[in-house]
């Protein structure tokens, strides 16, 4: 650790010091609070397999699924509140959220979705929960898809539980319900990307929303160094929001923007192996520093093509082009 990180807490005080942190994580934030609908989330186990086929039956992948999804789901992917996706879902088809659907009652959307979904669903039940942005290499041998995955405080471990709520434990080698931490072959936050691009391990071509997309490269993945830590903060963005330090995918970095993600990739990567030192300078910055925290407008650039302004404390999106 570089020395502008202050000394690591004494022995047998860290792990008290992470369950305290974790509580931050057990209330509702601006985006997975349910509204009206909380007693439907209150209804869904809390368990991995209950978390799995819930938010399976819910969202509809608007990229992975066959056939793609309907017009009407497709605008569903700019929902960034779990209110207002539960309001298109009871509209759609009232009941258990957990009751099978067809394809039409089903929301359109992507991993953040699934994943932000289940937070809420641990959220409502006082579980410490949030997601968290990075890079899986489990769906294609070869390349590195942007995803998101949750995490879940577990007492009596003591740690953070990575799990992919996306994913049916029967289809994959491994634990699908606490993933390895760290395994280029597996998930990899979007810091840990970083810090294996800046150590000359990668070049980040393959990393990226799929090899038939331009969105690859170090300033894509910059981007998600930054959209990590809003989300770990506890403002889950959408993946094509943007804002301060942000690059737009293929251009080139500027020294400022490449310091700027090394400190954030360093800090993230140390504060989730235990450090509180980092942890405490990961929230200093969050706070301060208008770089990586979207204030109360964000830069939308939704897979549409609709171009637009969103305002985060009025819940709107003034779009620009496309709609």
């Amino acid at each position: 650790m570089t020395d502008h990180l202050a000394e690591a807490a004494p022995a047998g005080t860290s792990s008290n010091v992470a369950a305290a942190r974790s509580e931050r994580y057990r209330p509702h934030s601006a985006v997975t609070d349910p509204g009206a609908h909380a007693d439907l989330l209150r209804a869904v186990g809390t368990g991995f397999d209950a978390l799995h086929r819930t938010v399976e039956l819910l969202v509809d992948h608007y990229r992975a699924t066959p056939g793609g999804v309907g017009a009407e789901q497709f605008d569903d992917i700019d929902r960034r509140w779990v209110a207002s996706q539960l309001d298109a879902l009871v509209e759609r088809q009232a009941g258990p959220l957990d009751a099978p659907r067809a394809p039409e009652a089903r929301l359109g959307g992507c991993c953040r979705d699934h994943s932000v979904l289940a937070v809420a669903i641990l959220r409502e039940h006082g579980v410490p929960a949030r997601s968290r942005l990075g890079f899986a290499g489990y769906f294609a041998p070869g390349y590195h898809h942007d995803h998101v995955v949750g995490e879940r405080w577990d007492d009596q471990t003591g740690r953070w539980v990575r799990f992919d709520p996306e994913l049916d434990p029967a289809a994959y080698p491994f634990a699908v319900d606490d993933l390895t931490r760290g395994d280029a072959a597996g998930f990899r936050t979007a810091a840990e990307a970083w810090q294996a691009y800046r150590a000359g391990l990668t070049d980040l071509a393959d990393h990226g929303v799929g090899p038939d997309t331009p969105y690859a490269g170090p300033a894509f993945v910059h981007g998600y160094v930054i959209a990590d830590l809003a989300h770990r903060q506890r403002c889950e963005v959408l993946l094509w929001d943007g804002w301060g330090a942000m690059a737009a995918p293929g251009d080139e970095l500027s020294a400022a923007q490449l310091e700027l993600a090394d400190l954030v990739a360093e800090l993230t990567v140390a504060a989730d192996a235990g450090d509180e030192a980092a942890e405490a300078r990961l929230d200093e910055l969050w706070s301060s520093d208008p770089r990586v925290r979207p204030e109360r407008f964000v830069e939308t650039w939704s897979p549409t093509g609709r171009i637009g302004r969103t305002d985060l404390e009025c819940r709107t999106t003034e779009w620009r082009t496309g709609g």
